[in-house]
């Protein structure tokens, strides 16, 4: 028999596998992104409706981890958001985040739209492996509200109340203002 040929069947058969994991792993990761953004952004919504953008910044300080949380369970991964200007210090990328973050910035430079950047890699967290996923997250209209270049000053006292440490504003239409992250450990 000829071991070149089995070997490379082995790899061939392997290395199909990989693909295949690998691209179930994004599929799951984009679900549970758009399990997180739909609750998320439905809140939100519903407080700007009834009660202004005050009462929305309360949900995204409350609710927003705990939605985050849910999300992770349910999933059966670690979904959360980051940012390189972030609102919530407890939201802060760590070294590989911030590496990709960057990446999709020198993206949407180099022309992609903003809400089509992704990004995965198996890579190790903690030292252990684990795959990772990022979508980055555009900024809307209704985002400029609080994220915007010209916060109402209402609205920027809450902010500074529930968020000391506040760096997230100063975006526009079309700027990635963060993105939904995803650690599945394997």
């Amino acid at each position: 028999m000829n071991y070149r040929i089995l070997i490379s069947v082995i790899l061939g058969i392997s290395s199909f596998a990989v693909m295949a994991d690998n691209e179930m792993m994004i599929k799951q990761s984009r679900q549970a992104v758009k399990a997180l953004a739909t609750e998320l952004k439905a809140e939100l919504m519903a407080a700007m409706q009834k009660a202004g953008p005050i009462e929305a910044i309360k949900v995204c300080n409350t609710r927003a981890p705990q939605i985050s949380k849910k999300i992770s369970e349910l999933k059966g991964l670690n979904v959360r958001r980051t940012s390189l200007k972030t609102r919530n210090s407890a939201n802060k990328a760590d070294d590989w985040e911030h590496g990709v973050l960057q990446q999709f910035e020198q993206r949407k430079r180099n022309g992609e739209a903003a809400q089509t950047l992704e990004y995965s890699q198996i890579t190790e967290v903690n030292g252990k492996r684990a795959f990772r996923f990022m979508k980055a997250i555009p900024t809307g209209e209704i985002c400029l509200t609080c994220h915007g270049e010209n916060v109402a000053p209402e609205i920027k006292a809450k902010i500074k109340q529930l968020y000391p440490e506040d760096k997230a504003t100063g975006f526009r239409v079309g700027d990635i203002r963060g993105a939904f992250t995803v650690v599945k450990p394997l």
